[in-house]
């Protein structure tokens, strides 16, 4: 406990801003490896997992915070709207690489989202994390109450299933990986169950 406490003391030193600018930094730099060639023979398709696989990173880094305050002591809350916001910019720019360098065609793009599940499966994901991102400012808590904010915000465990989802769809054949992610996720999940509830109810 005494070592989980010097870790927040010296986190509360830290500033936010810097997470913002890595993200930047790592999806300009994606963009300029794609242009000068260094993605491989397919710099779109690189570019678009790169930037689902870090999304998908974010959103289990965002549902971790509160296991591993709980499990540890360790409490990253403070951080937990900038990972959520990264997590947005990342799907976002996903989407726009696939939308503007991979689509292309603006008749096509409605064509996938309804034929092709997981496109539809992976834009569900999206949209619901829309709203998140919009209201993830003080004004917006403000506005609507804790309570409202609170409800609305825990959308974030279905978008975050789906897009799991869309990742295990997305690879052809049998892949350990977008499992592990998916695992990942319904395990932080889990975590969150009144299991207590459970105990008392087998007691009886």
């Amino acid at each position: 406990m005494i070592q989980a406490q010097r870790i927040n003391t010296a986190l509360r030193r830290l500033p936010i801003w810097p997470l913002y600018v890595l993200c930047v930094f790592y999806i300009a730099q994606l963009f300029g490896r794609g242009v000068m060639g260094q993605l491989g023979v397919d710099p779109v398709k690189a570019m678009e997992h790169a930037l689902g696989e870090s999304a998908l990173w974010m959103l289990i880094l965002t549902l971790a915070v509160t296991p591993l305050r709980r499990m540890t002591g360790i409490t990253l809350l403070r951080f937990r709207r900038a990972f959520g916001l990264i997590t947005f910019f990342l799907a976002l720019a996903h989407f726009i690489v696939w939308l503007v360098l991979d689509v292309q065609i603006l008749s096509q793009i409605w064509a996938d989202i309804l034929k092709r599940p997981y496109v539809t499966v992976g834009f569900a994901s999206f949209l619901l994390l829309l709203p998140l991102a919009i209201t993830s400012n003080t004004m917006s808590l403000r506005k609507m109450g804790a309570g409202a904010w609170q409800r609305l915000h825990k959308v974030i465990y279905p978008a975050a299933v789906l897009a799991a989802v869309h990742y295990v769809m997305l690879v052809k054949g049998f892949q350990v990986e977008p499992l592990i992610y998916l695992g990942a996720i319904l395990g932080l999940l889990a975590f969150r169950l009144p299991i207590h509830r459970w105990r008392v109810s087998f007691s009886r």
